[in-house]
């Protein structure tokens, strides 16, 4: 199954049917390198703004945290650039057409060393908790990515299914610590993506990705999550949303707890 989708009229369709659609070429290769530049001038300077994952100093991964939130920072260029990448209209208008009006929920950006370990399988709005819809990411290439490189593998038609609470992870494939279990009758299927490709999926398509056994290739990511404007609850982490004119907004907030059981918290947003 392709998870290519080259039209408008085919995008809400294949969303509809695999949860998971890709489109190619959505950013230049000019606009992939100032992305590209900006992160990396911003985490050779100063990585203190990123993510605290307990990472051990001597994990390559402590040396590239995952920024969570850049877009908060409009007083780093890196802020200024998430956020105007955030909410221009090639990321948001497919999203528009695939789930109707959103606001804005979350940016990150992984740089993904060679040797960095992956992320287990899981489902995004395990961490969100949007409520009564879900979310959706849109997954922005800012490398060529793929097997070799830790490229997300994702398993199509799992947005069908209900958030499954999670299992333990191998710590020595990935940096976070659970990771569920598919249901019978799924497979992962491996994306490929070249920089400036984009990848949309729903927040419970299960996906994850493993380490980057390459040599010297990095497998950096720009990564937006949006909620429908019928959203009535999320996550505490995520308020204020964004509305798409960069107002903000904020909605309900989901009791502790989620949806895995008295007393499970998520240890990190994603």
């Amino acid at each position: 199954m392709s998870i290519i989708a080259t039209s408008a009229p085919d995008l809400a369709a294949d969303y509809e049917q695999h949860g998971v659609v890709q489109l190619r070429g959505l950013l230049s290769s000019a606009e992939v390198a100032e992305i590209r530049d900006v992160f990396m001038d911003q985490v050779d300077r100063d990585r203190s703004i990123g993510h605290d994952d307990s990472i051990p100093d001597d994990d390559v991964l402590a040396r590239y945290p995952r920024f969570v939130h850049p877009h908060r920072r409009t007083d780093l260029d890196i802020g200024r650039l998430a956020r105007r990448w955030m909410l221009d209209t090639r990321i948001v208008g497919p999203v528009t057409d695939m789930v109707g009006p959103v606001h804005a929920a979350q940016s990150m950006f992984y740089f993904k060393p060679p040797t960095a370990r992956g992320q287990a399988l899981h489902q995004d709005n395990i961490f969100l908790q949007a409520h009564p819809e879900t979310c959706i990411a849109a997954w922005v290439a800012i490398d060529d990515c793929d097997a070799e490189n830790g490229g997300l593998k994702v398993v199509p038609g799992s947005h069908r299914y209900e958030i499954v609470c999670p299992d333990e992870a191998d710590p020595e494939e990935s940096f976070t610590s659970t990771e569920i279990t598919l249901p019978d009758g799924f497979s992962t299927q491996q994306t490929e993506l070249a920089a400036g490709d984009v990848l949309f999926f729903h927040g419970s398509m299960v996906h994850g990705s493993g380490p980057n056994r390459s040599a010297d290739r990095f497998r950096r990511s720009l990564i937006f999550h949006y909620v429908p404007v019928d959203s009535t609850e999320i996550s505490r982490f995520y308020n204020p949303l964004l509305r798409l004119d960069g107002t903000e907004v904020t909605i309900a907030e989901t009791a502790d707890g989620g949806a895995c059981g008295d007393g499970w918290m998520p240890a990190a947003p994603h």
